[in-house]
């Protein structure tokens, strides 16, 4: 049978990236919620390396780790808004948002340094 014209296999036909992105949403306001403050820190790292997946995938960002390092600043910035200005669970939320950032700028530099070897 003849495959469709304009479609090939060189190209994925589905990301799994938006299943991630949904999770790592998910997790983050569950671990809100219910005051598990390493579970909403893990959700928003799902969540902020399934966007830069989905961007370095689509061909909108080169180097996925100055990627995680400008969504690392993106979160530091609006992190450190929302847990100063704020009390209560919205606090936690922003104190998580704030530790997130914290990690994820720490993944992004190191991982600038680590490059493998091309295949």
């Amino acid at each position: 049978m003849d495959e469709q014209p304009g479609l090939s296999d060189e190209y994925r036909k589905a990301s799994p990236w938006p299943v991630f992105v949904a999770f790592g949403l998910a997790i983050f306001e569950v671990g809100i919620v219910w005051p598990l403050f390493p579970v909403a820190v893990g959700g928003l790292l799902l969540f902020v390396g399934s966007v830069v997946g989905i961007l370095r995938e689509s061909g909108y960002i080169a180097d996925p780790w100055k990627g995680l390092v400008a969504a690392s600043v993106l979160c530091l910035g609006v992190g450190g808004l929302i847990a100063y200005a704020t009390t209560g669970s919205v606090h936690l939320r922003g104190v998580a948002i704030l530790v997130g950032g914290i990690i994820i700028l720490f993944g992004g530099v190191f991982g600038s340094f680590w490059q493998p070897n091309s295949v």
